[in-house]
């Protein structure tokens, strides 16, 4: 939102009253106050008829500053407010001199400046990393009553921001304009169907601005050295979160709003649906399911979309009965195929659904100011909105939703949450600007909890599509409806990267795209892609997505990649438990992993799977590519080809390939399973140590289906001994170098044959020493 004309004045619409001068500090409870008036304070008459911005300045955590703007105290917060976690103790230091005023909290400190020039500067150590200056922060009234506050935040020369969701605009967001308002726009404008107020740059530091409500941004674009945030109404909250590292940034910011819950190992498989307008009765299923099986191509998911309930009747959790008239013994007969179940749900009510008069009456669905039902007719006619700030409504909700997974239901499609209303009342009194974004938090919430209480810890999984801050604690989302061509799959990865820096751990496309039908090239192509994605589903509109609707060769292409990501499901689980413990994306902008490396700031047609595979999808039907490598020798994961980096690199593939480079100084654990995501990964599990450098550890770590730690390894090389260590189960595992030439001897009692390690059985603890020839 722009309140300035070029670099000198004010719109006419607006009166700022920015911070000029520190007036007095209060320190009270590890917090410390500052009264900022907008004008010089040179006598006492200058004391009167003015305004003074209160700023409180605290830390929730260490590393983290809280820095809260108020105009009038008075205002009534009716919610609702994000959850974060905060911690009390001796986190924080705070010191006064004659010249400042400094709060210090880990490494990170703010310096509020005393005398006649506001400035309040982020300090990492001696190192300034941001600030505002004279009067950035501002409160601000509108002609026509409205009034808003403001900050303004510098960006340096070479500084980058990255986040604030997933947007499919460019993926650096310098220059740009967002607004953070849900909206169901599809994947190729600028809306977003799950709008975060964070942002981290390139100089390992984030800004979470603490308002579910919408904030709009000016990303160096209204004032090309600022990044501006401003809210409607009396404050503003945001938190500068040091890292000093990317990564760490990404860490305390999830250990602020929550931690990614981690996915069953399901759900990393393939997932098939009905797709949304298709005709489908168990037949059609059971011809798509048994289709799989006779072409050997593995599949793990199997999700009903919208009409697997009567048309005009949704919500009402109820099959259509003329379509599906058994469906617990049709749930039973596919779960005997081995098959996890999904059903597409949303949280809107039609007036013939037959939850419309129960949520009527009992006072379950949003109301309009004057008592009424609100109700609108897009979508469904007659449609309503569950009101999940009432209990009662939560629970009347996940009622259904427990009956559905008594039935055989694993997991549910949340779908929708984005075109919420704002002219309403909520039970609880929230709110409805707030409520318009958390909304979906809400819902989400009461879904993710229904399926933890069915199946357990750890077995809940959502395939969700809007979100807000917080949202990464539900998982999975996915992108949203997409074409079915190349810019589209080109915006989908732009937009998951952009969610993955965003705090959310776990990310999904609709592969061949979701409307009208791709051309058989962009399928395939889409296909790897999809399968070294983090969650992989083939859905679309108004077709199936079945492979063999396409041709024969996209048949094998799923066949080849489907089996790729069941093997490599030790590495890929291990990244999934990153996830919620590091708050670390599955899928990693190369910025994100390789900082120091300016070439990889502006990439975002390739990403990092996890910490050691580099995946560049091909977007064109040529099977042209041109991708970049950082420093050091990469090997190519199918064909063992190995590489020098540090330089750009322009190739053509087949459909049964793609840039897939493991990066060096990497232990790859590969399964012995090729045909599901959930198996025993540690036994039989092929170890592969890629191009250790000399001085150099390589470690990785191997899980089993629970996340729980199950196999250590590390790997040291000193000149042409590599030293390995092993602490795991017992289980048989295997060992093999990649790039460094041949293998001349090993010491500790184990065998080489053909290059490889045969090793662990009932072994808990094995040590050996490689010497390379």
């Amino acid at each position: 939102m722009k309140f300035t004309d070029g670099n000198w004045l004010i719109r006419e619409e607006y009166t700022v009253l920015g911070a000029v001068q520190a007036h007095d500090f209060e320190e009270r409870d590890g917090r410390l106050t500052a009264y900022a008036a907008p004008r010089p304070i040179l006598t006492r008459s200058n004391m009167l008829d003015t305004m003074l911005l209160t700023v409180h300045f605290h830390s929730p955590l260490p590393g983290i500053i809280g820095v809260k703007l108020v105009h009038h105290a008075g205002v009534v917060d009716r919610g609702p407010a994000f959850e974060l976690s905060s911690q009390t103790g001796d986190h924080v230091v705070i010191e006064e001199n004659e010249n400042e005023a400094v709060l210090t909290s880990g490494s990170l400190s703010v310096r509020i400046r005393k005398g006649p020039e506001w400035a309040v500067d982020f300090y990492r150590g001696d190192e300034r990393i941001t600030g505002s200056t004279q009067k950035s922060m501002a409160y601000i009234k509108e002609n026509n009553g409205n009034t808003f506050m403001r900050e303004e935040l510098d960006v340096g020369v070479g500084e980058w921001v990255y986040g604030l969701g997933e947007r499919f605009t460019p993926f650096v967001r310098n220059g740009q304009v967002v607004d953070l308002w849900n909206k169901d726009g599809g994947t190729s404008s600028e809306q977003a169907y799950k709008n975060i107020p964070f942002y981290i740059t390139n100089k390992g530091y984030g800004v979470f601005v603490n308002h579910p409500e919408l904030v709009s941004f000016e990303i160096a674009s209204e004032k090309v050295k600022k990044v501006q945030f401003s809210v409607a109404g009396e404050s503003l909250e945001y938190f500068v979160i040091d890292g000093p590292a990317m990564k760490d940034v990404l860490g305390k910011y999830t250990s602020l709003t929550g931690k990614p819950a981690l996915p069953p190992a399901w759900t990393f498989g393939l997932w098939l649906t009905t797709s949304f307008t298709t005709n489908y009765d168990e037949a059609t299923v059971n011809s798509f399911v048994d289709g799989m099986a006779e072409r050997n191509l593995p599949l793990h998911v199997f999700h009903f979309d919208c009409f697997w309930m009567r048309e005009f009747h949704w919500t009402d959790f109820k099959w259509d009965e003329r379509v599906f008239p058994d469906p617990v013994g049709m749930l039973t007969r596919l779960k005997e195929k081995g098959l996890k179940i999904c059903v597409w749900i949303n949280p809107y009510i039609a007036q013939r659904s037959r939850l419309f008069e129960e949520g009527k009456q009992n006072g379950y669905l949003v109301k309009k100011p004057n008592g009424d039902v609100w109700q609108w007719d897009l979508w469904q006619p007659g449609m309503a909105l569950v009101d999940f700030t009432n209990p009662a409504a939560c629970e009347w909700f996940a009622g259904y939703l427990r009956d559905l997974v008594d039935m055989g239901v694993d997991s549910f499609k949340t779908d929708f949450g984005e075109r919420i209303p704002t002219d309403v009342a909520y039970f609880d009194g929230s709110d409805p600007m707030k409520m318009h974004n958390y909304y979906t938090q809400l819902y989400n919430k009461v879904v993710f909890e229904v399926l933890e209480e069915k199946l357990g810890k750890n077995e809940a999984a959502l395939f969700a599509r809007s979100a807000t801050a917080g949202g990464q604690k539900f998982p999975v989302h996915w992108g949203g409806d997409c074409y079915a061509d190349y810019e589209s799959m080109a915006e989908s990865l732009r937009g998951g990267l952009s969610l993955g820096i965003s705090g959310f751990g776990f990310w999904s496309h609709d592969i061949g795209g979701f409307e009208n039908t791709a051309p058989v090239h962009v399928f395939k192509r889409w296909l790897a892609f999809g399968l070294l994605s983090s969650h992989s589903r083939l859905h679309g509109s108004k077709s199936y997505r079945v492979p063999w609707a396409y041709d024969t060769e996209a048949v094998d292409v799923t066949r080849f990649f489907t089996k790729l990501k069941c093997r490599i499901m030790p590495y890929l689980f291990n990244t999934a438990v990153q996830a919620t413990e590091l708050g670390l994306p599955s899928m990693r902008a190369m910025v994100l992993e390789f900082p120091e490396d300016p070439t990889c700031e502006l990439l975002d047609r390739q990403y990092m799977l996890g910490d050691s595979l580099l995946v560049a999808p091909i977007f064109n039907e040529h099977g042209k590519v041109t991708y970049y490598l950082p420093a050091g020798k990469w090997t190519h994961l199918l064909t063992g080809e190995v590489v020098e980096g540090g330089a750009w690199r322009k190739e053509q593939y087949d459909f049964f390939s793609l840039p897939l480079f493991v990066r060096p100084n990497s232990i790859i654990a590969l399964g012995a399973n090729d045909v599901r995501p959930d198996y025993d990964y540690a036994d039989g599990v092929a170890l592969e140590l890629h191009n250790l450098e000399d001085g150099r550890t390589a470690q990785t770590q191997v899980r089993d289906v629970k996340g729980a730690l199950e196999m250590t390894v590390s790997a040291t090389r000193s000149g042409s001994a590599i030293s390995v260590k092993v602490d795991g189960s017992g289980k048989p595992f295997t060992f093999a170098v990649k790039g460094l030439g041949e293998i001349a001897s090993a010491e500790g009692g184990v065998e080489v044959t053909n290059g490889i390690v045969r090793a662990g059985t009932g072994e808990k603890q094995v040590e050996f020493t490689l010497r390379l020839a």
